[in-house]
């Protein structure tokens, strides 16, 4: 019991949601949309995460999101861990796209190597220990900043970040309030995590 099989994104507006995913981003049934009216204002909390190859790579897929009406957060730019940059999508989702690379080493593709979902916790430590407890094993673990829990071979990875710095990475204030306007669906029992993340079971 370790592995996320899709995330769904509460939208106000599923027929625009649809549109662009389908033109930003190539992600099969991993994402899944639900329409909501649920109140939600600021930073909800979570980012999503695409990790490709190669920067020319992580330019191709913001410039089709930004075609597809997202709103760039951080152009892609040079850090000390690789390339990256972070677009908000129509709906209010925050993705970040990166490659550890700094280099082209070929065509960019939009091959995606890995999706990462990053929930955004006041307490890293117990939200790691309250997970472990739902029988999710840790897979890496940097102090109290940084962890990721689950299957190696899960379709989403997740991973834990203290609220303020995963706001910080994604360009935003860390203020927020109502609803996540996400669930997530594994083969984990349903349960609600410390910082109000809804979890389903597959059907």
């Amino acid at each position: 019991m370790a592995t996320i099989d899709y995330v769904t994104l509460g939208v106000a507006d599923t027929t625009a949601a649809e549109r662009f995913y389908g033109v930003a981003f190539e992600l099969g049934d991993r994402v899944r949309l639900r329409s909501t009216d649920e109140p939600t204002s600021g930073f909800r909390g979570f980012t999503l995460s695409l990790v490709v190859s190669q920067p020319s790579s992580v330019d191709g897929l913001i410039d089709s999101a930004l075609s597809a009406g997202a709103t760039s957060l951080k152009p892609g730019a040079k850090s000390l861990w690789g390339y990256g940059g972070v677009v908000q999508a129509p709906d209010g989702a925050i993705w970040t796209i990166a490659s550890s690379s700094k280099k082209d080493a070929g065509p960019a593709t939009r091959r995606i190597d890995e999706f990462v979902l990053q929930l955004g916790v006041e307490d890293v430590g117990s939200s790691k220990q309250f997970y472990v407890d739902q029988g999710i094993p840790v897979a890496k673990a940097y102090g109290r900043k940084y962890v990721q829990l689950g299957d190696p071979g899960s379709p989403i990875t997740l991973a834990l970040y203290q609220r303020r710095g995963l706001a910080k990475v994604a360009g935003v204030p860390a203020d927020g309030s109502g609803s996540h306007r996400l669930s997530i669906t594994g083969d984990a029992a349903p349960f609600t995590d410390p910082d109000g993340f809804e979890w389903a079971a597959a059907q």
